[in-house]
């Protein structure tokens, strides 16, 4: 073989193993960025999770918060109702005790 086709020979070798490179190249570069999006992807997840968690929890504190402050108010109200009856049971003994005073000293009760 005489110089000039050995090369043209050099330069198809040189030529094909260039593309080779960089076939394998541009396949790595892919999984690469496939890769990337992957992991990009899954953090944006996770980022949204947190959100979400964390709106939760402050809803939650919120809803602790109001059932405490309606558990306070139902005592109040009970408390209230506790007292109520003791007056109307203060009140039914009373009226039993006039109503026998009142035949005790020869009068009709009502």
């Amino acid at each position: 073989m005489d110089a000039a086709t050995l090369g043209a020979v050099g330069v198809i070798v040189v030529g094909l193993a260039t593309a080779a490179g960089a076939w394998i190249g541009k396949r790595g570069e892919n999984r690469i960025a496939q890769s990337g999006a992957v992991l990009g992807g899954y953090s944006s997840l996770v980022d949204n999770l947190q959100e979400e968690r964390d709106k939760v929890r402050a809803q939650l504190a919120e809803n602790e918060v109001r059932l405490a402050a309606a558990y306070a108010e139902l005592a109040g109200e009970r408390a209230g109702t506790a007292d109520l009856l003791r007056q109307i049971t203060e009140l039914t003994t009373e009226n039993a005790r006039l109503h026998a005073r009142i035949a005790e000293l020869g009068g009709t009760p009502l």
